[in-house]
């Protein structure tokens, strides 16, 4: 998978993608979304079908990958909690989350916080809000997010506002899906079921 053909590959390097593509086919998937670092399994999965001569492929909606929260960290991982949001996260652990985020002032590139106002919530919400004090500005609201960065970048909007803003608008985005666990006992029963599966390492 992308490697030369000097490479050494271990045994799960080459199972692991065919269990992905397998996944595809047994599930009878018609549309797979996946994040970008999984399209070359995406691909496996469609030129498969030539081979078995299947007519319908499989649709790939490859989608931007959202960086982990800690510093350095490309993508979000599940091993990982602290650096992720999960649509289970309660309010309190998304604030903590946001909080203790890494998001360096004036800094737009490697910033996890800018990549969520950007892939989440101004899709969302079509804008931004920050709420402050006013003798640090007072409320502002972004319709675009470049005007954001331009003001991100300038200094003129420090990191200790960003962060609750963002945890803001998360928890606005994930509280009908807590609502809906909280509702719902068959799902509230699933959902227990399915963290019970969870494999630690």
């Amino acid at each position: 998978m992308g490697r030369s053909e000097q490479d050494e590959l271990s045994a799960a390097q080459i199972l692991y993608p065919c269990m992905q593509c397998a996944d595809i086919f047994f599930l009878k998937a018609d549309i797979c979304q996946l994040g970008m670092d999984q399209r070359k399994v995406n691909m496996l999965a469609r030129e498969y079908c030539d081979d078995i001569k299947r007519k319908w492929k499989p649709i790939i909606l490859s989608h931007h990958m959202l960086p982990g929260l800690q510093e350095g960290q490309d993508k979000m991982s599940k091993s990982d909690p602290s650096s992720a949001i999960f649509m289970e996260d309660e309010e309190s652990q998304v604030n903590l989350k946001i909080k203790k985020a890494f998001c360096p002032p004036n800094t737009v590139e490697g910033n996890p916080c800018l990549d969520y106002v950007k892939h989440i919530v101004f899709p969302w919400f079509n804008e931004f809000r920050v709420e402050r004090s006013e003798q640090n500005g007072g409320e502002k609201i972004f319709t675009s997010f470049e005007e954001f960065v331009n003001v991100y970048e300038n200094g003129e909007l420090h990191p200790a506002d960003l962060k609750p803003s963002l945890a803001k608008a998360i928890n606005r985005i994930l509280q009908p899906v807590r609502d809906h666990f909280n509702k719902d006992n068959n799902a509230r029963e699933l959902r227990k079921r399915v963290l019970s599966y969870r494999v630690t390492r």
